[in-house]
């Protein structure tokens, strides 16, 4: 795939401590807020959905610009660059060879993981979640009227690890899949490759499919673990791949995400669910998703990650200095996962104290699964000056623990 860099806009450097109000915007993020947190969005910050609040790299402006210019909306007709796209991405990103024929592309990987759900189990059946893990991985599955099946993380020196033996221990085989959220949301580890070899092995001793959700495998924080995709590690097992631009550049309104099957058995059984419901992709996202990964795209994503390895020290050396609190290390992702246990309070509690004392809404770690109970996930893809007045809000809606 040819790309040439565009050696301005790669140089041009993005202004992420730009504060770009985006109240009244149908922002979920935003606008939302007051009704499920009762935070005022004019008084509180937004540290609970997970998008950034930054604007995408130019080349994903431009090429809406593009489309606006031309005037015409009409069904999308022509893959080969975007797939060409994902090709040269995953290649050049990831050590990742991905062919045409494998990618599926979806409304999201929320509708990625549903299609997974309702082509390769069956009512009744168990899906496989390492918890606590992202909220809506169980909701899609118990709407489907299927079991959820948590196997939780354990805890060790202040990490997330798997825990292969009591997992082992507690299935009885009405498990047909299993959602790997690599790397993962909330605790933000990066799997090492031997970790990813025992989460495929407990795949195969127990007969199931493996959808390894990757969406955060741009966001990993400099310097530290590289993310290895689940493909690499084991290319020949029954593995659904599930990728997309939306978290990297901020453009989940796009809905576009891609659901990546080498295998021949399990690509027939999903392009089977995909062509029963009538799913074809929305042109707007597949040009953004072509514009940004290209290497203008990587540029922009390589100053993003040294911006937001910025805030999470920023925030990470704020709140670990309140007595009682812990945010767990970020390997990867925007998402700090923070630990009140601590405190000895109960969750309603510190969800009051950050809430209506410190007006700031974030995630409740119980919609997590089991072992999130004592946590609040935040979201630090924000303007630095945001991150520095939560962690000031913080420390004042816990002073009398100093």
């Amino acid at each position: 795939m040819n790309q040439a860099p565009n050696r301005a806009a790669l140089t041009a450097a993005p202004n992420f401590d730009e504060v770009i109000d985006r109240v009244g915007t149908h922002s979920s993020k935003w606008d939302g807020m007051q009704g499920i947190y009762g935070v005022s969005p004019r008084e509180g910050i937004a540290m609970w959905v997970a998008d950034m609040d930054f604007r995408p790299p130019a080349c994903v402006q431009r090429a809406l610009e593009g489309m606006t210019a031309h005037g015409v909306y009409g069904y999308w007709g022509d893959n080969r660059a975007y797939h060409a796209a994902i090709q040269w991405w995953m290649a050049n990103r990831h050590g990742w060879h991905v062919e045409p024929e494998w990618i599926f592309t979806t409304h999201g990987l929320v509708n990625g993981t549903a299609l997974c759900v309702d082509a390769f189990t069956a009512q009744g059946d168990g899906v496989v979640l390492m918890t606590p893990v992202y909220h809506a991985f169980a909701r899609v599955i118990r709407a489907a009227g299927r079991t959820v099946v948590e196997c939780p993380l354990k805890r060790v020196d202040g990490r997330y690890e798997m825990d292969f033996d009591a997992w082992d221990a507690q299935m009885d085989g009405s498990a047909k899949m299993m959602i790997l959220c690599s790397p993962h949301n909330p605790g933000g580890r990066v799997w090492t490759e031997d970790e990813l070899r025992a989460a495929a092995d407990f795949a195969r001793r127990h007969n199931l499919v493996l959808v390894s959700d990757e969406i955060h495998h741009d966001l990993v924080m400099p310097g530290g673990r590289k993310h290895i995709p689940m493909a690499v590690v084991e290319p020949d097992m029954p593995l659904v791949m599930m990728t997309a631009t939306t978290k990297t550049f901020n453009i989940a309104g796009g809905l576009t995400g891609n659901v990546i099957i080498a295998d021949p058995e399990l690509r027939k059984r999903f392009g089977a669910r995909m062509m029963a419901m009538g799913i074809s992709p929305n042109s707007f996202g597949l040009a953004m998703a072509t514009a940004a990964y290209s290497p203008e795209g990587a540029a922009w994503v390589d100053a993003l990650l040294a911006y937001i390895d910025g805030n999470r020290k920023i925030f990470d050396a704020g709140v670990n200095a309140i007595p009682g609190l812990r945010s767990m290390p970020l390997e990867a992702t925007y998402l700090a996962w923070v630990d009140f246990a601590d405190t000895g309070m109960e969750p309603a509690e510190f969800i009051a104290r950050v809430e209506k004392d410190a007006k700031i809404a974030a995630n409740h770690g119980v919609t997590f699964g089991l072992g999130g109970e004592n946590f609040l996930r935040f979201n630090l893809a924000t303007p630095r000056a945001r991150v520095e007045e939560a962690v000031a809000r913080l420390k004042d809606a816990f002073a009398d623990l100093q």
